[in-house]
């Protein structure tokens, strides 16, 4: 018999945060261009970390991940990829963020209270 491992998130995805609050507007990114606004947000967050590259490959992995849920659609012209967030979805994913953040929040000032 195997054993399966699993790994549960302990922590907020900031980029996975960035990239939903960026494609909830109604408009439709290439990628190039929707790197560089998560980039800039991640960086006023102070939460870019490991290189442009392995942040660009890292981002490009999370909204794959997105777009395999049905959460963004990809619509591809030509050699041109756009891709949109889907309302619906988004909404949902902005609620499961927001609670995650305050779980981790919360947890964060009880480890702080329990130091003294």
């Amino acid at each position: 018999m195997s054993k399966v491992v699993t790994f549960s998130r302990r922590m907020p995805d900031n980029i996975t945060e960035e990239l939903v609050a960026v494609l909830s507007s109604k408009a439709a990114f290439e990628f190039k261009p929707l790197f560089e606004i998560l980039l800039l947000n991640l960086r006023e967050r102070n939460a870019a970390s490991g290189g442009e590259e392995m942040l660009r490959l890292r981002c490009y992995e999370k909204l794959q991940g997105l777009v395999n849920q049905g959460a963004v659609t990809r619509t591809v012209t030509g050699i041109t990829k756009k891709y949109k967030g889907v309302a619906s979805r988004m909404v949902g994913l902005k609620a499961e963020m927001k609670v995650l953040r305050a779980e981790w929040s919360q947890k964060l000032l009880t480890k702080a209270a329990a130091r003294g």
